[in-house]
């Protein structure tokens, strides 16, 4: 995924009609984690960039803050990832007790320790090499969610489910926006040079009558902002 995320930007910053600028940076890579697969491979793969020989792809990722997003009731990597940040015996795991949040995707009692460990190498890269790497936990509620793939829908007429609009929902909740733009504004990552990417996935499980439904449950006839 990285690998052709810094591909796709290389390109469009080489070619003369492209409005990105040619030293673009990822500021931030927002991703839904479940049990920790797909979150272990964007970190693999910021840091297999990180110590490439190519100049440019190092730019790229150089700095990168990775924003693993949840529900509340399923948030299984912000609940070891918080207890061993916060423990002086290091790797510390937390198994939740059940999931209760509609994001059933995201159904895993506990991450494998490995997306603990990878995340917190990310976050020591970041402390040593002073260009701000980083990875942030972002636990949305049900209906930051749901808004946030009734938002997408209506604007890029895709359908996601409730899993993936956790990770849209730092783009559309005005509280985690307002959050991540602070963080971002933290490592000079929100210059206009940097880019913020969403990693869109998980549409298996969703339908029009679904997303309805999920509407009218949690966010009613308005969307919030």
């Amino acid at each position: 995924v990285i690998d052709e995320i810094i591909t796709q930007l290389l390109d469009e910053s080489s070619s003369p009609s492209s409005l990105v600028p040619n030293n673009i940076k990822m500021g931030a890579m927002l991703a839904s984690v479940g049990g920790g697969g797909l979150l272990c491979g964007i970190l693999e793969g910021i840091e297999r960039n990180y110590w490439s020989d190519d100049q440019d792809r190092q730019n790229i990722v150089r700095g990168t803050k990775v924003v693993a997003c949840e529900t509340e009731g399923a948030a299984s990597f912000a609940a070891s990832f918080d207890a061993s940040s916060n423990s002086d015996k290091g790797l510390s795991m937390v198994a939740l007790d059940g999931i209760t949040s509609v994001a059933t995707s995201l159904g895993a009692l506990e991450v494998t320790p490995v997306v603990v460990q990878r995340a917190q190498r990310h976050q020591e890269r970041g402390a040593v090499g002073d260009d701000g790497d980083d990875v942030l936990s972002y636990v949305c509620t049900d209906a930051e969610a749901v808004d946030a793939c009734v938002r997408f829908a209506a604007e890029h007429r895709m359908l996601v489910e409730p899993a993936c609009g956790a990770s849209l929902a730092p783009l559309y909740s005005e509280r985690l926006r307002t959050k991540l733009l602070e963080e971002l504004n933290k490592g000079g990552s929100s210059s206009e040079d940097s880019v913020i990417v969403v990693e869109v996935c998980g549409g298996s499980g969703v339908n029009l009558e679904l997303l309805d439904g999920w509407k009218a449950q949690f966010v009613g006839d308005d969307a919030s902002s």
